[in-house]
């Protein structure tokens, strides 16, 4: 007879070896390449709908992130620049969120052309090199590249790919429709030109997905599609539902940043969950709370402002500490079992720097699958 004992160490050997497995993203009916892949949420969205044959980052805490969750097997480690498109296998779409710094209007706003927005550029060199292009098309990064230089940094960048024969459109999604956490980004949905699109996802104006700056754009370019689908159902999740109660609260001394304004609002009620970030107002350091139930879009953690705080108000005490790990990989739509490896910065930025895995995953279902379905079936 088979102890106790023995049973349950093999059950918990069993769930270790179960928990260190790698997600599996090979089921599925369509393939892609993941450029500037970071941590693979775009991946984990898209499971089932598009498998990743190839990926590519520059940075190896995301390589990390990337290869503890998914395996290296198809994680190319290098700088795009070194990458030639011939060598890369055949992809039905190909996904590029290319970084946003100089786009960002918390960034430099270097523009399209500088040095690390710039590397688009390389991803169409990339693409042009390919003897057997993909047919699908899809861009991410944050909503300035539809505003900044007056939207020229858009127009450049849809002429490029309507110069290369494909037609496209840009929309604006906010992963607040899905998780506790405002994020919008900008994505570019591009389809070769000679491809059926599915009426359905063509409207004949501006819709939900697309803010001024790119109802603007849109009436003035040539190529532009207006992509369109209904809006996701109403996102049950708050902040308050990701929060791990077992951390720590060890910033208190930041609770002397938080405006009087803000102190009002705490005052007002006996629960409060509440995030915020560090600025400079008047020359004066503050800690600007949000108090709708969704946290702050996350950022990568260069500095100590960069960092978002969760303040919390229960049972008469009101206590403060940054959003741990974990609770940044909740806000991104990352499941528990997701592996975050390294330092408390290497797991934030990991996030931080991410697509929202539910954001992608929509796009997935409403857009790409569809699309595919016309495109290479036809």
């Amino acid at each position: 007879m088979i102890s106790e004992d023995k049973v349950g160490k093999e059950m918990i050997l069993q769930s270790t070896m179960y928990q260190k497995q790698n997600i599996d993203l090979s089921s599925a009916p369509w393939t892609m390449h993941e450029f500037f892949a970071g941590s693979g949420l775009v991946a984990y969205g898209l499971r089932g709908m598009f498998a990743p044959v190839w990926a590519n980052d520059i940075s190896e805490q995301k390589a990390a992130v990337y290869e503890a969750n998914f395996g290296c097997e198809r994680f190319v480690l290098d700088d795009i620049k070194n990458i030639k498109g011939a060598d890369l296998p055949f992809a039905h779409l190909s996904w590029a969120s290319f970084p946003c710094q100089d786009l960002s209007l918390a960034g430099s706003i270097g523009g399209i052309h500088a040095s690390r927005s710039g590397l688009v550029w390389e991803w169409l060199r990339v693409l042009d090199e390919m003897d057997d292009k993909p047919k699908i098309l899809l861009l991410e990064n944050v909503a300035g590249l539809l505003s900044t230089n007056g939207g020229d940094n858009y127009r450049v960048l849809h002429m490029a790919l309507v110069e290369r024969g494909y037609q496209c459109g840009a929309v604006l999604l906010n992963a607040s429709h899905f998780v506790p956490q405002s994020r919008p980004r900008v994505f570019i949905i591009a389809v070769q030109e000679d491809c059926p699109i599915p009426e359905e996802l063509v409207g004949d104006g501006p819709c939900w997905l697309h803010n001024s700056a790119a109802t603007q754009l849109g009436r003035e370019l040539p190529g532009w599609v207006w992509w369109h689908t209904e809006k996701p159902s109403r996102r049950a999740v708050s902040l308050k539902d990701i929060v791990e109660d077992n951390a720590t609260f060890d910033k208190d001394d930041v609770l002397r940043l938080v405006p009087e304004r803000h102190w009002d609002k705490l005052r007002a009620h006996d629960t409060v969950y509440a995030t915020g970030y560090r600025r400079t107002r008047n020359g004066t350091q503050q800690l600007e709370l949000r108090f709708d139930g969704i946290a702050g879009c996350l950022r990568t953690p260069e500095g100590g402002s960069s960092k978002q705080y969760l303040v919390v108000k229960k049972n008469g005490q009101t206590h403060a500490r940054l959003l741990t790990v974990r609770e940044a990989a909740r806000l991104m739509g990352a499941p528990d079992s997701f592996e975050l490896p390294g330092s408390y910065n290497d797991g934030y930025k990991a996030m931080g720097d991410a697509v929202a895995a539910p954001v992608a995953q929509f796009i997935g279902e409403r857009f790409l699958t569809k699309i595919a379905e016309a495109v290479y079936n036809d």
